[in-house]
């Protein structure tokens, strides 16, 4: 007799469509695909009948293994007193929100890491300490704890940033990256290969779990407002675009491109007045939401006679001090407004130079020939402000005429290029986040194929390397070195492979010459450098010699990267279809025109 139980029917999309694409697995020979990358080679086996429910948890254990191994290395900071490092700021950001009233948050001590992040990295922090605690409060104790290098600590604080990603990064790549290829017809086969990409992406995972960073967070609440978008719901994409503001304010890189887009679905056929009041509503809602612990825990600090600090009269945020209004320091509105513009002033450092370190960017490789210093500040936040709104203009304009959701990761792109380039107080880390929608079109149409793979692939190839300098500090080599090159490997990308550039998948891709002599010839350059930089010691008086031609080579090969997305942006919009089918028109009427004579 049998079983009473019948098995799971398979679902559509468990198996992938008799005929992969071409773009993952070309046909050498008649009837035998093959694989055209090592990543696409170690998934092979699970292409044919193996449910993605199986491929899943067994990925995310992979990408998991490598990032808590990537913690094992060094951190920012280590044993280098007073200031120590990033780990040491977070960890003091955990210290004072546990211990302090909440309108102490942004006064207290700002001289050692005082918090200069967004409300919800302050609840973060506050959520962390607080779980911290049980398990040991002195990590977390008040001014004693200040440079403490814990090993348990260190374990724990390692932890956070795993368990962070895993509850809001990782969740929405899967998902985004499952929406990206179901609009575009892909196999969830593909998809997983895509996947597994995104998430080994080298930079992130050095940034936040090596040097040691919640990035991820901010990134996560991103990549969920684009799948909200593709989903068809622009009120959750708010939402989840407001969050990710209210965590790292570097989310601003990407501000113009949503603002752009969600204007666009308003107006693009005739004004719709309820959907723009909708997402006004929403966004002003989640931002009330976001800041309304802090401005309320003020008001009850007050009422209980608490202060946010003692000297007021020298510590009045410039924003309050500067306005020709007097407010009364008694009344009820006073310290939410207190809250605000320090906040504000925190979050937006306008004090701060130009640039922070050595940055692949425009100002600091312009600063390497004539010494931008010499101006006053104010006038070059003036300039950098303009040349921003200069460099994403295209971009914002393109997605605004044109806003259709799948061109929305070309556009956040193209901003984020912007911003990084030409905008004011950048970080080294803040390439993470042009690189971001970039790499998600990995699960697009066309994403593992030979051009997209090439250019994405080269993008964060070079972003990583422009980190060099900054993880070589924290002595990263290793992990720099051995997270990068399987990225490589993984992808079939140089310096571990050539396929990409010659033989057969060069002449199915459609690569031209310029695009191959450009590719090779920055990664030869990155090869040399490294060689340079390892064996050679800089002349006596240029110590920075290495780090400045990082700054050159990267800055030139990210303005290359600025504009081939602006170009992808116009070219997938449509825009130029017209120019084109003109063209073709015109070619094909020259060709029949010969053979009549």
């Amino acid at each position: 007799m049998g079983s009473p139980q019948k098995p799971r029917k398979r679902r559509k999309d468990d198996t992938p469509p008799p005929k992969a694409s071409k773009t993952v697995v070309p046909k050498s020979k008649p009837r035998t695909p093959s694989p055209q990358f090592p990543l696409a080679s170690f998934l092979w086996p699970a292409k044919k009948s193996t449910s993605q429910w199986v491929i899943l948890p067994l990925v995310l254990m992979a990408v998991g293994l490598f990032r808590w191994t990537t913690g094992f290395w060094g951190y920012s900071g280590f044993n280098t007193p007073p200031m120590h490092g990033d780990l040491e700021a977070q960890r003091h950001w955990m210290e004072i929100t546990t211990h302090l009233p909440i309108s102490q948050w942004y006064f207290y001590d700002l001289q050692y890491w005082g918090l200069d992040y967004p409300p919800l990295t302050a609840y973060h922090s506050w959520l962390l300490g607080r779980v911290g605690s049980i398990i040991d409060p002195s990590w977390f104790a008040l001014s004693t704890s200040r440079g403490i290098e814990n090993q348990l600590l260190k374990v724990y604080m390692r932890a956070s940033v795993l368990v962070s990603e895993y509850l809001v990064y990782i969740p929405a790549a899967i998902i985004l990256n499952r929406k990206l290829g179901r609009i575009r017809g892909l196999s969830s086969w593909e998809s997983s290969v895509a996947l597994v990409a995104v998430l080994m992406q080298p930079a992130t995972i050095l940034i936040d779990h090596a040097h040691f960073q919640y990035n991820t967070v901010m990134l996560g609440f991103t990549l969920a407002s684009i799948s909200s978008i593709l989903a068809g719901r622009a009120l959750w994409g708010c939402v989840f675009f407001v969050a990710a503001l209210c965590y790292k304010q570097m989310a601003l890189y990407y501000a113009p491109a949503m603002f752009a887009y969600l204007v666009g679905i308003c107006a693009v056929q005739g004004f719709n007045f309820s959907r723009f009041f909708s997402i006004a509503v929403v966004t002003i809602m989640s931002f009330a939401v976001c800041f309304a612990p802090l401005l309320l825990g003020s008001i009850y600090d007050q009422y209980w006679g608490i202060s946010a600090f003692t000297a007021r009269e020298a510590l009045l945020p410039p924003l309050l001090a500067e306005l020709p209004i007097s407010f009364n320091e008694q009344s009820w509105y006073f310290p939410p407004l207190l809250q605000l513009t320090q906040s504000i002033h925190r979050i937006f450092p306008f004090a701060r130079g130009l640039f922070e370190d050595k940055v692949a960017n425009m100002w600091c490789a312009i600063h390497t020939a004539h010494k931008l210093t010499q101006y006053p500040l104010g006038q070059m936040q003036r300039i950098s402000t303009v040349v921003t709104l200069i460099s994403i203009l295209p971009s914002t304009m393109t997605i605004s005429l044109f806003p259709r959701a799948e061109l929305l990761p070309w556009a956040m792109a193209s901003t984020a290029w912007g911003f990084y380039l030409c905008s004011f107080q950048v970080h080294e880390k803040s390439v993470l986040l042009p690189l971001l929608p970039m790499t998600i079109l990995l699960g697009s149409d066309g994403g593992l194929g030979t051009e997209l793979r090439a250019w994405i692939g080269w993008a964060n190839m070079l972003g990583v390397w422009t980190l060099f300098p900054l993880l070589k500090r924290d002595e990263l080599r290793m992990p720099y070195g051995v997270l990068t090159l399987l990225w490589s490997y993984l992808l079939g990308l140089p310096p571990t492979s050539l396929s990409l550039y010659f033989g057969r998948q060069s002449s199915n891709g459609g690569l031209n010459i310029l695009t191959k002599l450009a590719h090779l010839g920055f990664y030869a350059v990155m090869i040399a450098w490294h060689m340079g930089e390892a064996f050679v010691p800089p002349p006596e008086g240029k110590p920075d010699l290495w780090a400045v031609l990082n700054v050159l080579i990267g800055f030139a090969g990210f303005g290359v990267c600025f504009i081939w997305c602006n170009w992808q942006l116009i070219l997938q919009s449509g825009m130029m279809q017209d120019y084109f089918s003109d063209r073709q028109r015109m070619e094909a009427a020259q060709k029949m025109k010969k053979k009549r004579q």
